[in-house]
């Protein structure tokens, strides 16, 4: 085995310096290499921001007074925490997370996944408890050149959209009517207990149903959670489905509230639905061999994109690592490795030649 002599010692430290020097060129050489689908990613995000912007402008048209404790970013899409339609508990956190514009760059990612293009139809079913999520959704669609077919249940768990006379399906509307987003519900439910207010008074079913009937929706209020599961089914299935999205904890899609623990956050090709007794809208399709999109648990959908939780202000779209990715320039690497390997080579040869001729000389 070669053993380097004494000799070497000064060319062993000026290798170490070469090779110092080489990694901090290798270093300093990193470049940001646009993710997959960035232009969609962009759009989508783009579209998201100027649609909560909207809905911003129109609030303070209107004279609401943001609460600048709940709701920082002063979007209008964070309500009240009790109202006549608050549903259910609420986390004000995840509902401050949803604000952000990139969420909509996560949703591009997971359609590219499912191989969706233009011209696909897919079902989606929101509720009002997280109405920036539900743009961000219809955002992604409209830059992919989706048909949708959109059902909403208008009840809202806490801090979600919660104002009576300001629901989700007005936010809808008002985003169409400006010609943000072209999708509007072809029909909408209570939401709440069994998917038809239940838990809620008189009063708030009420406003809920005027909500419905000022936007000109199909109201779906039959006897039952099964009865208003089989319409949704039937209105959802006057198109050829191509894949289903679930937004929030809406019953009627979920079936049974713990049903929503069942699946993680992101796109599911293939789901094990033996074992689930209740099967709402969602579950239903699974059935069916339909690619199903689950957005419950938020906070982990953003922690597995490295988004930031609740930030304030909201960033610009664009930030994050679901468009742009730090990599090493693999040509500047590769022309240091050979450089390194050429000079330990040279020093070797050397090192031996020397070692060769001092026992020839002995």
């Amino acid at each position: 085995m070669y053993i380097p002599s004494a000799h070497s010692k000064l060319s062993v430290i000026m290798l170490l310096i070469i090779a110092l020097v080489l990694f901090l060129w290798v270093h300093n050489s990193r470049v940001w290499v646009e993710q997959k689908a960035y232009d969609k990613k962009m759009q989508a995000a783009e579209l998201t921001q100027h649609a909560i912007e909207t809905i911003r402008e129109y609030r303070m048209q209107q004279g609401y007074t943001f609460d600048e404790l709940n709701d920082p970013n002063k979007t209008g899409l964070i309500g009240e925490k009790y109202s006549l339609i608050t549903t259910d508990r609420g986390d004000l956190t995840a509902k401050l997370t949803t604000l952000n514009p990139n969420i909509a760059a996560i949703i591009v990612e997971l359609f590219e996944k499912a191989r969706l293009n233009k011209g696909n139809v897919i079902a989606v079913n929101v509720t009002g408890s997280m109405p920036a999520l539900n743009i961000a959704v219809l955002s992604a669609a409209k830059v992919f050149g989706l048909d949708v077919v959109l059902i909403s249940s208008v009840g809202a768990s806490m801090f979600g959209a919660t104002d009576p006379y300001f629901t989700w399906l007005d936010m809808e509307t008002l985003l169409n009517e400006k010609g943000i987003l072209p999708y509007k519900s072809v029909a909408a439910s209570l939401g709440g207990g069994r998917d038809l207010g239940r838990g809620l008074s008189k009063a708030g079913r009420d406003l809920i149903i005027e909500s419905i009937e000022r936007n000109d929706v199909e109201l779906i209020q039959e006897k039952s959670l099964e009865k208003n599961i089989e319409r949704k089914m039937e209105i959802f299935e006057r198109g050829n489905i191509d894949l289903y999205v679930n937004v929030g904890g809406g019953l009627s899609s979920l079936g049974d509230a713990i049903n929503g623990r069942l699946l993680l956050p992101g796109l599911h090709k293939h789901v094990i639905t033996r074992n689930i007794p209740k099967k709402g809208t969602m579950f239903l399709f699974a059935e069916k061999g339909v690619p199903v999109i689950h957005l419950l648990d938020v906070r982990k959908l953003s922690e597995d994109y490295n988004l930031p939780i609740s930030p304030v202000p909201l960033p610009e779209p664009g930030t994050g690592q679901m468009f742009l990715e730090e990599r090493y320039n693999l040509t500047i690497a590769s022309v240091a490795l050979a450089i390194l390997v050429i000079l330990i080579g040279i020093v070797i040869f050397f090192d031996k030649s020397q070692q060769q001729f001092k026992e020839n000389i002995q």
